[in-house]
């Protein structure tokens, strides 16, 4: 059954007093803080309503009623009107990431604001290397036969490895492959590399070739076989700022989840470019948060989505807040790193 306008009005109003107050909502509540144009009574029936419909639930030790996942997920998709963020919040957003020195402390500063802005755990993925692309190659001679191999992606990250060459390379050699390297390589998306460095092989002269076939052994691993895409994480203490109702009544499941990688890897880390997600309660996949709500979008310079960031905290939480918030976050980053 569709719901009309009016039982809709307080379905909002019973999520935004909730998530204000942390006290489950009563009719007589509604009444005062809100202009429904109603009575107590009316409020009442619309709300057992609501409740057959599975849209809100009263909890055993209250007279009130609190919203359902299914009441969020109503709330988030058609009741809820996105809080534009403050222009003092912008420019605090703008003052903290602009100080950044490079990449690893703008991920850190990223995670702490989003933490502090949004008061819940914050998550950023690191931009992954398999987004991205070349920008280049160093060649640092340390011996005749050991080199360190410097790749500089896209998106600030740095990769850096020891080449042990099989036999001595003079310097003139080393600055040719440098040359050879870049060439070949520079702009090219991480993914797309391994018939390059192959090629690369194959075209060298025949003096350098063992140094080379060595040399792509390490690019390879460096391009694309070591993967591992780094998370960083800020604010779990936020969790404990609730009410009894929230996370169902335990935190532990949710700390467990958050202690492992891949699962905050899957939150935030699969998302389309452009697209915020919102999965509340049971909707998200991973048993342990089936308590709570997870905000995420993808982020990166231009269109290129390099990583994800997101937000986690209880089904009770401020979503017009916090989409806001983690849109604008993920926008300033992106801002930042095309920039750089």
């Amino acid at each position: 059954m569709g719901l009309d306008d009016r039982k809709l009005d307080v379905l909002r109003a019973i999520v935004e007093d909730y998530v204000a107050t942390q006290e489950p909502v009563g009719s007589k509540a509604l009444v005062e803080r809100h202009q429904l144009g109603v009575s107590p009574a009316t409020v009442r029936n619309d709300m057992a309503v609501l409740e057959e419909e599975g849209y809100i639930r009263q909890p055993h030790t209250s007279a009130g009623r609190v919203p359902t996942d299914r009441g969020y997920r109503l709330f988030v998709d058609r009741l809820s009107r996105v809080k534009p963020l403050t222009p003092a919040e912008r420019r605090a957003i703008e003052r903290f990431l602009v100080g950044a020195v490079d990449l690893d402390d703008v991920v850190h500063r990223t995670v702490r604001l989003l933490a502090q802005l949004t008061r819940q755990v914050a998550v950023v993925q690191y931009p992954s290397l398999a987004r991205s692309s070349v920008r280049h190659l160093e060649l640092v001679p340390i011996s005749t036969t050991r080199l360190m191999l410097v790749m500089i992606a896209d998106t600030g990250r740095v990769e850096q490895r020891l080449v042990e060459l099989p036999g001595p390379v003079a310097a003139d050699d080393v600055t040719d492959l440098r040359r050879r390297v870049n060439e070949k390589l520079c702009g090219e998306k991480l993914a797309d590399t391994p018939p390059l460095v192959q090629a690369l092989v194959e075209e060298v002269p025949q003096t350098v070739r063992p140094a080379m076939t060595t040399l792509s052994t390490v690019l390879l691993e460096t391009l694309v076989e070591r993967h591992e895409e780094r998370i960083a994480l800020a604010g779990t203490a936020n969790l404990t700022r609730g009410g009894l109702l929230d996370f169902q009544g335990s935190l532990r499941p949710i700390l467990e989840a958050l202690e492992e990688e891949v699962i905050l890897l899957k939150l935030i880390g699969e998302v389309e470019p452009s697209t915020l997600r919102v999965r509340i309660g049971d909707e998200n996949e991973i048993d342990n948060l089936r308590a709570a709500s997870v905000v995420s979008t993808g982020y990166g310079p231009g269109a290129t989505i390099v990583g994800g960031l997101g937000v986690l905290g209880p089904t009770r939480m401020d979503y017009p807040g916090t989409i806001a918030t983690v849109r604008a976050v993920a926008r300033y980053v992106g801002d930042l790193l095309a920039q750089n």
